[in-house]
C-alpha cells in the first residue's frame, strides 16, 4: 500500500499516525507538506490529529483552504481513499469533502478519554475488517467534536449508511447528533472520525482495536 500524510502547522499526531502506516503498511507513508499542489499516486491519503494554525477561525477553517487540501479534493474526486483523523475530520468537513459540522464539546471541555465505538456499518473500505454492530475501545482528544448537521442531511447519511461509527454505551464525549463518531461521504471513499485509532494498534497501546481499521485499507489496496 502506498499512503501519505499531509503535513500542517499545528497539528501534532503526524508521527502517530506514520508510526501506525509504516509499522502496519511495512513502508512509510510520503509526506505532503501545506503548499504542496500535488500528491504522487498513492492507495491512501491521511490528514491526522492536531490544532492545524492554532484552531483560529473555525478548527480547519484556515487548513481546508491551503493548495494540499485542494489536492486531496482532487484525488478524492478520482477515487482515492481519504481519512481525516480529529482536526482532519475537522478539515474534511471545512473543505466540503464531508457533509456536516462540528462544534465545540456540550461541556465546552476538553476531552481526552477512552470511549466506546459502535460499528455502525461494516460494507464500507474502513470498515470490512469489523463485524457489524461490533463495540470497539478508542481513544479521543478534543475540544471541538460536537457533530451536527441539519435534519435533512442527518436523515440522508443515516439512511444511506454513511454513519459509520458511533459512540456507544453513553461514551459520547462531545453531544453529538446520534452519537456519531465518524461518517463517509457519499461514494465511501473519504472517512472522517473525532476518534484515534492510530493510537490503540499494538499491544504496548494497551489494545488493538483501531488495528482493523488500516488492515481494511490494505486489503483493498492489495
Amino acid at each position: 500500500m502506498k499512503s501519505a500524510v499531509i503535513l500542517l502547522p499545528g497539528l501534532n499526531r503526524d508521527r502517530d499516525m506514520i508510526a501506525a502506516l509504516t509499522g502496519i503498511g511495512g513502508k512509510p507513508p510520503l509526506t505532503v507538506w501545506q503548499t504542496d499542489t500535488d500528491i504522487p499516486d498513492v492507495d491512501l491519503i491521511v490528514i491526522p490529529g492536531g490544532f492545524s494554525y492554532g484552531d483560529y477561525l473555525r478548527c480547519g477553517a484556515i487548513a481546508a483552504r491551503m493548495p494540499a487540501i485542494r489536492a486531496v479534493a482532487e484525488k478524492a474526486a478520482q477515487g482515492v481513499l481519504v481519512m481525516g483523523v480529529c482536526n482532519g475530520f475537522q478539515i474534511l468537513l471545512e473543505a466540503g469533502l464531508l457533509p456536516g459540522a462540528l462544534m465545540r464539546n456540550a461541556s465546552l471541555k476538553f476531552v481526552c478519554r477512552e470511549v466506546q465505538l459502535e460499528v455502525a456499518n461494516a460494507d464500507t473500505a474502513f470498515t470490512k475488517r469489523y463485524r457489524q454492530g461490533q463495540v470497539i475501545r478508542c481513544p479521543v482528544a478534543h475540544h471541538d467534536g460536537n457533530y451536527f448537521t441539519d435534519a435533512e442531511t442527518l436523515a440522508r447519511i443515516e439512511g444511506e449508511g454513511q454513519v459509520v461509527f458511533r459512540y456507544a454505551n453513553d461514551t459520547n464525549p462531545n453531544g453529538s447528533l446520534n452519537d456519531i463518531a465518524g461518517i463517509v461521504n457519499s461514494k465511501g471513499n473519504v472517512l472522517g472520525l473525532m476518534p484515534h485509532p492510530e493510537n490503540l494498534i499494538e499491544k504496548a497501546h494497551g489494545g488493538e482495536d483501531g488495528r482493523a481499521l488500516f488492515e481494511a485499507v490494505l486489503q483493498r489496496a492489495a
